[in-house]
């Protein structure tokens, strides 16, 4: 069975010119990095220094968001219930992204956990609403995920991403 969009011809051969190897499976193309070290780690000026993590991983012109809780500048996690955690933890994703030259409208995908879901789609307009304020009116993929708890117990929210940055706006840490 074939998929709903264009499958390009597969040849074993096939190369990128960035950091990526092509890999077969079946008629599908799967891309990964061809050596460890051809990915870049984001660690963004203004944020606390991660610990076992990295804040972004940068390989190629894709960047890979590293799951932002609501930690602020002093590794504390904000009060205020669930669209305060939202704002700071998506303004955490951009401000790695930003770091490493990309956009809001560059992200393509973005995945949420939440520890309570019934919580988060009571407050949807006013989530609805600091999104567009820190992001505009781009939406890439999304998902929501409920989870039982995040890595820090206060925590309410969790958010990481993926963005394709154009080679001209990239900035490489």
């Amino acid at each position: 069975m074939s998929p709903p969009w264009p499958v390009a011809p597969i040849t074993p051969s096939a190369r990128y010119s960035d950091f990526f190897t092509t890999v077969t499976y079946s008629q599908y193309r799967v891309s990964r990095p061809r050596r460890s070290h051809d990915a870049h780690r984001d660690q963004p000026r203004h944020a606390a220094h991660p610990r076992g993590y990295s804040h972004g991983t940068l390989s190629g012109t894709t960047l890979y968001l590293g799951g932002q809780t609501a930690l602020d500048s002093e590794m504390r996690i904000v009060e205020g219930g669930i669209v305060a955690q939202f704002r700071q933890a998506f303004g955490n994703v951009l401000t790695t992204l930003r770091e490493a030259g990309g956009l809001p409208e560059d992200l393509v995908s973005i995945t949420i956990y939440l520890t309570d879901i019934p919580d988060y789609q009571a407050h949807g307009s006013e989530i609805g609403a600091v999104w567009r304020e820190l992001a505009g009116p781009v939406y890439p993929a999304m998902a929501g995920i409920g989870c039982t708890a995040l890595w820090q117990p206060e925590a309410l929210i969790e958010i990481l991403g993926v963005a394709v940055i154009p080679q001209e706006r990239l900035r490489v840490p």
